[in-house]
């Protein structure tokens, strides 16, 4: 393990760990409550749009995903839906990443700002957490094109949901 290492000998990429292409987790998300160990699919609107999670750490979470045709607006541009459902998916997951055994969450609020039109590109969307209560969380996630340049921005309020309310979610 070097400076540039993890404690589980993952390569650090700006604070976040960067999944190595042979970890399962590459693909599929994680069991977050006190193991990153035990992955489980993503959702299967994953599949449907095509992103992946590429990058995992507590608070932090980035989403990828390579544009093309089939996520065009009736104007040729990126539809903003699908914006909307990377930065969820980024927001979701570093905010899960935080969660203890026995917790789950709710989005009860979602905002987006879009900054720039998109064609065709890979684009990244790095999600964080800002603030954690008890109960209640802010996320944010910039969503950036394959010159780094920020497409988008949004932001998300989660409830954190503790014994009978998290039963079943």
């Amino acid at each position: 393990m070097d400076d540039g290492d993890d404690r589980h000998g993952r390569r650090r990429n700006h604070g976040v760990s960067r999944l190595p292409e042979s970890d399962p987790c590459r693909r599929r998300s994680t069991s977050f409550a006190n193991s990153w160990t035990a992955p489980v699919p993503l959702p299967p609107i994953a599949a449907l749009i095509g992103f992946t999670l590429t990058t995992v750490s507590p608070g932090e979470a980035v989403i990828e995903l390579a544009t093309s045709r089939q996520h065009a607006n009736p104007m040729g541009a990126l539809h903003g839906g699908v914006l909307c459902d990377i930065a969820d998916a980024a927001m979701g997951i570093a905010y899960a990443s935080t969660l203890a055994e026995g917790e789950t969450f709710a989005t009860i609020e979602l905002k987006i700002n879009f900054l720039k039109p998109v064609w065709n590109a890979k684009l990244r969307a790095f999600g964080r957490l800002v603030k954690r209560g008890k109960t209640m969380g802010f996320v944010e996630c910039d969503i950036t094109d394959d010159q780094e340049s920020r497409v988008a921005r949004a932001s998300s309020t989660c409830m954190t949901l503790h014994g009978e309310q998290a039963h079943g979610r």
